[in-house]
């Protein structure tokens, strides 16, 4: 099971060995500890809870949730596996060496929010004319007809736009350091810095 939750830090670009000038992602993974697993036997499912970062105050809940594995985590997520592996004991840690530059891995976060949108920019509807008497230029027109006497579900209007989660796949590992706490992505991940991204290893 290769995966790490991750910040986004922003972009910068590197020069393969092929000599091919690549973007890449660069995001910050600090360490990571096991907090639980889930098994087939008790919930159903096998999963590997991690947690990362530090917070400064856990409710008692989370608390006593994690108090096995002794740390204080700001993210807990979970990550369903076919079994556990053996690595991956409560209270283990590990961070961005879990990866090899070359890994193929996807990259799943929340997209940039942009508010309320109309059609135009949110479907990429086509204005309306704006000669000859033409007064409907960024309206969305008809919506429904006569008959069934209502809107029908999922007819493209104005809405929320972004802040989606969506992931994205066939990115590859550019550059690993350990030291600094940096992985880079080939390619562009979803959201703004400092959003939350989880990066992981293509199945």
């Amino acid at each position: 099971m290769k995966a790490v939750i991750a910040r986004k830090l922003g972009m910068t670009s590197t020069i393969s060995e092929d000599g091919a000038l690549q973007a890449v992602t660069l995001l910050s993974v600090a360490d990571h500890t096991v907090i639980s697993h889930k098994t087939v036997e008790k919930d159903g499912y096998n999963a590997v809870q991690i947690g990362t970062e530090t917070a400064k105050k856990l409710s008692k809940s989370v608390t006593g949730h994690v108090k096995m594995s002794k740390v204080m985590p700001k993210i807990i997520r979970e990550f369903r596996t076919n079994e556990i592996p053996e690595d991956h004991n409560v209270g283990t840690k590990y961070s961005a060496d879990v990866f090899s530059v070359g890994d193929e891995v996807s990259a799943t976060g929340l997209t940039k929010g942009k508010g309320w949108a109309g059609t135009i920019r949110r479907h990429n509807f086509h204005r309306g004319r704006k000669t000859h008497g033409g007064r409907s230029y960024r309206r969305p027109g008809s919506i429904g007809s006569m008959y069934p006497q209502h809107i029908f579900k999922g007819t493209r209007m104005a809405g929320r736009l972004g802040h989606e989660q969506i992931t994205v796949k066939g990115l590859k590992v550019a550059l690993i350091d350990v030291d600094n706490g940096v992985i880079g992505v080939t390619g562009s991940v979803p959201g703004p810095r400092k959003g939350l991204i989880v990066i992981k290893a293509a199945q």
